[in-house]
């Protein structure tokens, strides 16, 4: 009996994300995804003096490195990366299902919720504030969102392989379900009217998700509908704005500090 062709699409979209990998550079990358029993390894190409550095964590991983000359480094990554004289390549991480991830549980979560940011330096300079400031996962869609990559790695410093950084189908569908949850979710929009430090005051003790869009054209329609709230960062003067990861790391920072301070 013949498969639905919905059936055969979707096998074959299975097999090529299990196909899919990542070239990893620079030291810092290398060496945390080397040393990260999550982290699916393949091939790691290294200069000597590469090698030097990253030895304990080479050791570690039971990996043999291919010893590459510098002035030709064998690893396929674009060319001006700056890769130090490392790169591995892997499996994207696989950080299981929203449920499972974001179950508030004890305490009171945070999430970053990404809506279209797709500059993957924007992404890695989020995914280390929000390693630094204790979020629970960032949460992007799978389409039209920065993947991981070796930019968005070196960017991180290292935060890739230890903060959660969850792909989703549809966001809002996402969005919906973290509601379900019990998690509020304030949408940041520098036309709100309601401060962030104003929405926080009700909302601090419970489950927490930040909601930020591209730089440009800001949180989509449907995004802005699903918010509980859209809130402003104020600025001192008349006329300011924030970098995206700027803006992650400053609404992060407030909502985790203590309001009697």
């Amino acid at each position: 009996m013949k498969k639905p062709d919905w059936v055969i699409e979707k096998e074959r979209a299975k097999r090529a994300s299990a196909a899919e990998t990542v070239w990893l550079f620079g030291l810092h990358a290398v060496r945390d995804a080397l040393v990260n029993p999550a982290r699916e390894r393949l091939r790691l190409v290294v200069t000597k003096n590469a090698a030097d550095k990253l030895a304990e964590a080479i050791a570690a991983s039971g990996m043999t490195p291919e010893i590459s000359d510098p002035r030709k480094f064998a690893a396929p990554i674009e060319a001006g990366s700056v890769h130090q004289g490392a790169a591995l390549e892997v499996r994207p991480l696989n950080w299981g299902s929203l449920h499972d991830l974001c179950e508030p549980g004890q305490g009171a979560p945070r999430l970053l919720l990404l809506d279209r940011v797709t500059d993957p330096h924007n992404v890695g300079a989020i995914l280390r504030s929000a390693e630094v400031f204790g979020a629970r996962a960032v949460i992007a869609p799978q389409r039209h969102a920065a993947p991981e990559t070796g930019a968005l790695a070196k960017t991180a410093s290292g935060a890739l392989e230890r903060q959660p950084y969850l792909r989703v189908k549809n966001l809002g569908d996402a969005m919906t379900e973290l509601r379900k949850m019990g998690y509020v979710l304030l949408g940041l929009d520098g036309a709100a009217e309601v401060t962030l430090e104003a929405a926080l005051e009700e909302a601090r003790a419970l489950p927490l998700a930040l909601v930020l869009g591209a730089e440009g054209p800001g949180l989509r329609e449907r995004t802005r509908d699903l918010c509980d709230k859209l809130v402003k960062i104020p600025f001192a003067r008349d006329f300011g704005s924030l970098n995206v990861s700027n803006a992650a790391a400053v609404a992060l920072y407030a909502a985790g500090k203590d309001p009697t301070e």
